[in-house]
């Protein structure tokens, strides 16, 4: 696969900044300034794109839930079945005590994604998630026709 030719672009930072920069760039491990900084900016496209709405994404909903609480997996799973065009699967992760974390993996609008979110977040036993989204895409599974 042919990578794009780089574009050069130079900007200038407050000393306090770059020393900041310099920090985060050694802490996560990035090569330089560069890397750590095309990553930021993937990160802002990415948010960027989901409060537009339209554009679509793939990536992955978590919640974190009491599973003690009457008919809240019940009510999660009819929620996930509601919108199967735009989740793909799911994976729980047992906690300690009656704790869940569940992972699902989305792809679709990313407004329609942020709404999916919202309503399972929403939900009594539900005590935290959230949506995390790349503008990369799941490929297809099937073409059309594939039936034949």
């Amino acid at each position: 696969m042919k990578r794009d030719p780089a574009i050069r672009t130079s900007i200038s930072l407050p000393r306090e900044l770059a020393t900041h920069l310099d920090r985060l760039v050694a802490a996560r491990g990035f090569r330089n300034r560069s890397q750590a900084i095309r990553e930021m900016i993937h990160g802002q496209l990415a948010r960027y794109a989901r409060e537009t709405g339209s554009q679509v994404m793939a990536g992955t909903i978590t919640i974190f839930y009491d599973e003690s609480k009457p008919h809240l997996r019940n009510r999660l799973a009819q929620i996930q079945r509601a919108h199967l065009d735009e989740v793909i699967s799911s994976q729980h992760v047992f906690l300690e005590d009656t704790n869940t974390m569940e992972v699902l993996v989305v792809q679709g609008p990313a407004g329609k994604l942020q709404e999916i979110a919202n309503e399972l977040v929403s939900c009594k036993g539900v005590t935290t998630g959230g949506l995390n989204l790349s503008h990369s895409i799941l490929p297809p599974i099937h073409a059309k026709g594939d039936d034949e």
